[in-house]
């Protein structure tokens, strides 16, 4: 099976959605299970992931209803309040969910670098570690250090590092963002999603020749055992289409025997999410 491990659904609100740009108004509109089965059709995608853009559990419900209704959708991540003092609550309430896989904290937005190693939000990974759900990092290179800390906390917590972690690729930004990935590798419970990065490069003169680099150290520090493919749709409609993002990864990873490659777009995603 081929399965995209990360992509999005959204009713746009120009409130809500605030973080969309005036240079991604491409995707100022509603993006829902319809218009993402059309292409899977095209491109022979089997099954998705999908998730969370808003920090609101109304959106885990809106995605859990679109899985629902849906069987491509095999995964949702979604948001909780990973500092409350309620979360264990909270996640109990999730107990028989079964499409509702992990969840996700938007750190990337958050000013504090180490934010991921407050107290409360160390004591919320414990709670998702007990409740056997995985959790997407999403960070800016510069909050790597505080990630790696956290990991090490961590051993036996599914991690997986959404969008090679966004390195700068426009600006050819390397060596520091590299440094620290191929130490959190280095941790077997942390997995690496190649996802996100024609929006870090130049929306309108990216080369995949310009990617590779980072491509290449992906593998080599996690292996293709521990890589899984997403596209990041709709998000990365606003520096190409979902055909060029989809043969960035398979292109790239031709060389590798086919057992290989099928991990990297499927099998990776299937086991590390535990999708049915």
């Amino acid at each position: 099976m081929r399965i995209d491990s990360h992509q999005h659904f959204w009713k746009y609100d120009p409130f809500k959605h605030q973080w969309i740009a005036d240079n991604m108004s491409v995707i100022r509109k509603d993006f829902l299970p319809i218009d993402l089965k059309r292409v899977y059709g095209k491109h022979q995608i089997d099954g998705c992931v999908a998730v969370q853009v808003d920090q609101t559990v109304e959106e885990n419900d809106f995605m859990l209803n679109l899985a629902e209704k849906n069987d491509f959708i095999k995964g949702v991540v979604g948001w909780v309040d990973l500092r409350s003092q309620k979360v264990d609550a909270v996640l109990e309430a999730y107990g028989n969910t079964n499409k509702l896989k992990g969840f996700r904290h938007i750190v990337q937005g958050e000013p504090d670098p180490n934010f991921m190693l407050g107290p409360d939000f160390v004591r919320g990974i414990s709670s998702l570690e007990k409740g056997g759900y995985t959790y997407d990092i999403l960070v800016f290179p510069h909050q790597l250090g505080a990630a790696l800390e956290l990991v090490k906390k961590f051993p036996r917590q599914k991690f997986v590092i959404d969008h090679i972690a966004k390195p700068y690729i426009k600006d050819g930004f390397f060596e520091g963002w590299a440094v620290l990935m191929k130490e959190l590798a280095k941790h077997e419970n942390v997995y690496c999603k190649l996802s996100g990065m024609i929006t870090e490069a130049d929306y309108k003169n990216w080369t995949p020749e310009q990617i590779h680099p980072y491509m290449y150290l992906i593998l080599e520090a996690f292996g293709a055992e521990r890589v899984m493919f997403g596209s990041d749709w709709p998000v990365c409609l606003v520096a190409g289409n979902y055909g060029e993002v989809l043969a960035l990864v398979t292109d790239f990873i031709t060389p590798l025997s086919n057992h290989e490659q099928n991990a990297i777009m499927g099998q990776n995603a299937i086991q590390f999410y535990n999708l049915k």
